[in-house]
C-alpha cells in the first residue's frame, strides 16, 4: 500500500479502534493458478501487545476455504470526500479534491480448520460478539444436534498476523486552517463517516501542538 510518511500510523491502538468499529473485512489470498481470490467476512480480532490473531470462517464451498499460507486482510475504517472549496487557501495553493480515510492492511499466515470443537467455539464467540450489538440473544447451542450439524457447512480459519500497515490519511499535510475548515464542513454532512473523519482529523491536529 502506498503510504506517504505523513499518513503512516504506528500505534496499534488505532488498529484496535478500526476492528472495534467494523469487524467486516476483506480477505485476499492467491490460488494455485496464481490468481487472487477475495472474500468479505466478519471476524474476531485479538491482540496481545504485538501478537495479533484474526479468526473467522467461510462457507465450505468457497474456494478460499482450501487456501492456506500467506494472506492479506484489509480492515476498513471511515472515509469521506473533501472539496477543495473548503480550504481557505484553495486559490493561492491551487487545491484539488481528495478523499480522507483510515485503513489497515494485515499480512500473515492463514490456517484453515474443520475441527468441530474449534468451529463450535468460533460460531459461539462470533454470535456473542454481534448479537449483543443489536440487542438480540441468539446463541450457538453446543448440545443441539441441529446446530452441530450446521458446522459441516463451514471451514474456520486463523490468521496469525506478521505485518501491520496502518494508513490514516487525515489532511496531516495541510495547514491548520485547512484542517479546521474541512472538518467543520464534514460535520455539516448527513454522513456518519464524514463525522468520524472530521473527529480523526481534529485528533491528529491536536497532536501537532
Amino acid at each position: 500500500m502506498y503510504t506517504p510518511r505523513a499518513f503512516a500510523e504506528t500505534d496499534l491502538r488505532e488498529l484496535d479502534r478500526l476492528l472495534a468499529r467494523d469487524a467486516f473485512v476483506t480477505l485476499i489470498t492467491t490460488g494455485a493458478d496464481g490468481a487472487p481470490f477475495v472474500s468479505h467476512l466478519p471476524v474476531l480480532y485479538a491482540r496481545d501487545r504485538e501478537h495479533i490473531v484474526i479468526e473467522g470462517h467461510w462457507a465450505r464451498p468457497n474456494p478460499q476455504a482450501r487456501h492456506a499460507g500467506p494472506a492479506l486482510l484489509i480492515a476498513h475504517g471511515p472515509h469521506a470526500y473533501l472539496s477543495p472549496g473548503w480550504y481557505p487557501d484553495k486559490e493561492s495553493a491551487a487545491r484539488v479534491p481528495t478523499w480522507n480515510y483510515a485503513v489497515a492492511h494485515l499480512r500473515g499466515v492463514l490456517e484453515p480448520t474443520e475441527e468441530p470443537a474449534a468451529l463450535a467455539s468460533l460460531v459461539d464467540r462470533l454470535s456473542q460478539a454481534h448479537e449483543g450489538r443489536i440487542g438480540s440473544d441468539w446463541r450457538f447451542e453446543h448440545g443441539r444436534d441441529d446446530h452441530v450439524r450446521q458446522l459441516k457447512g463451514i471451514t474456520g480459519f486463523r490468521l496469525v498476523v506478521e505485518q501491520v500497515e496502518l494508513k490514516f490519511k487525515l489532511s496531516q499535510n495541510h495547514p491548520e486552517a485547512n484542517v479546521r475548515g474541512a472538518a467543520a464542513r464534514l460535520r455539516e454532512q448527513d454522513d456518519a463517516d464524514a463525522h468520524e473523519i472530521a473527529a480523526l482529523m481534529l485528533e491528529r491536529l491536536e497532536r501537532r501542538s
